[in-house]
C-alpha cells in the first residue's frame, strides 16, 4: 500500500510541481486512496520531494557608472518617485524630475498609477521642450528598471 501511495504521490508531484505535500494531500482523496496528512507528509519527505523554487524576477539593468562634478544647469536630471496616501486611503505617486545643479523641478507628475511607458513619454515632452541633459540619474527602484526605459 505505501509503495503504491508514494508512487502516485510522486507522480502527483511531477505533474504539479508548484504544490506542496499539504495541496497534494488532497489531490490524493479522490482516486480512492484513504491516507493520514502525516503520513502524506513522511512519503512526501522521503520521496526526496520538495517545491521548486521559482526564478528571480528578470529586470531591466543598465550600464552605471561614477556622475562627474557638473556645474552647469540642464546636464543632469535626477527622476525619482513619492508615494503618498490621501485621507479616504487612496494612493497616489508623484514623479519629480529635477535638475541636479539648479535643484529647479523641471517636472512633477502626479496620479494614481505611473507606467514605464507614460514616464518614458513625459521625458521625451521634457526633451523637447529644453533639449537633452547629458545624463539622467535615478535610483535602481522597480518604477524605473522597466523594459519601457530602454527603448
Amino acid at each position: 500500500m505505501m509503495a503504491t501511495c508514494g508512487g502516485v504521490l510522486r507522480e502527483l508531484a511531477q505533474q504539479r510541481r508548484r504544490f506542496g505535500y499539504p495541496r497534494l494531500h488532497i489531490l490524493l482523496r479522490p482516486p480512492g486512496i484513504t491516507i493520514n496528512r502525516k503520513k502524506t507528509q513522511r512519503l512526501y519527505r522521503e520521496e526526496g520531494l520538495t517545491v521548486r523554487c521559482r526564478k528571480g524576477r528578470k529586470r531591466a539593468i543598465g550600464a552605471w557608472a561614477p556622475a562627474p562634478a557638473l556645474a552647469l544647469p540642464n546636464q543632469r536630471w535626477s527622476l525619482d518617485f513619492l508615494h503618498n496616501q490621501m485621507a479616504i486611503r487612496r494612493r497616489f505617486r508623484i514623479l519629480n524630475i529635477v535638475d541636479g545643479v539648479t535643484r529647479e523641478c523641471l517636472r512633477a507628475m502626479l496620479d494614481t498609477s505611473i507606467s514605464g511607458k507614460r514616464v518614458v513619454r513625459e521625458l521625451a515632452d521634457l526633451i523637447a521642450e529644453r533639449g537633452a541633459p547629458k545624463m539622467i540619474v535615478s535610483d535602481n527602484g522597480t518604477e524605473l528598471t522597466s523594459n519601457a526605459g530602454l527603448a
